[in-house]
């Protein structure tokens, strides 16, 4: 398997995943402007969107949009017990979880990340993601995880996009649940090994 990646993107969510389940795979760099592979491939070719992250599998399929990515990898080994059994009541609320990170923080900090946008602009987009910030940070309050109070790839893909809070001057001192959840899932080795190989690359 191929996961074509960008440093800094939500593309750190599936390679966490992956070298959580210790699958073999290869690590391609996409330049997220030039819109080329560090091998010189047209990424637009690979995955049209022009966004990461894109996992090729080894059969030519090409599967995008992280959340689903990372489904698809953990239930190649159900035993590490990332996703709940497919048809369960934990599953649809493995669902409900990545909708909602996808669209509510993930979708949330978008706009943060343009430089240009109007002061009062940043401020409405702020204060609509600190209120999603909020509702996390309660369910966080008395659990370690947001599915079965168990690790698996809705906490990594909120761990992914937790990280770029600092960069765009959300602090998450505000919300201690929230910093915890962060120190809980920084020192696992898969996360300390996927931040490695993307700060190296």
């Amino acid at each position: 398997m191929k996961l074509y990646y960008a440093p800094g993107t939500c593309s750190l969510s599936p390679h966490i995943v992956l070298r959580e389940l210790d699958l073999p795979f290869d690590l391609v760099r996409v330049d997220n402007h030039g819109k080329r592979t560090a091998d010189g491939d047209d990424f637009l070719a690979i995955n049209p969107k022009g966004y990461v992250a894109a996992l090729a599998t080894d059969d030519g399929h090409v599967l995008t949009e992280g959340p689903a990515i990372s489904q698809y990898l953990a239930d190649l080994r159900p035993d590490a017990g990332l996703v709940p059994p497919a048809g369960s009541w934990a599953r649809s609320q493995l669902h409900e979880w990545l909708n909602f990170i996808s669209a509510e923080i993930h979708g949330g900090f978008g706009p943060l990340f343009h430089r240009d946008l109007p002061e009062a602009a940043r401020a409405w987009w702020q204060a609509r993601l600190e209120k999603r910030l909020d509702y996390v940070a309660a369910a966080l309050h008395e659990r370690q995880a947001l599915v079965r109070n168990r690790y698996g790839v809705a906490d990594i893909y909120l761990y992914a996009v937790l990280r770029w809070a600092p960069r765009l001057g959300v602090d998450l001192a505000r919300w201690p649940a929230l910093t915890a959840f962060q120190r809980r899932i920084e020192p696992r080795p898969a996360v300390q090994a996927a931040l490695a190989a993307e700060a190296q690359d």
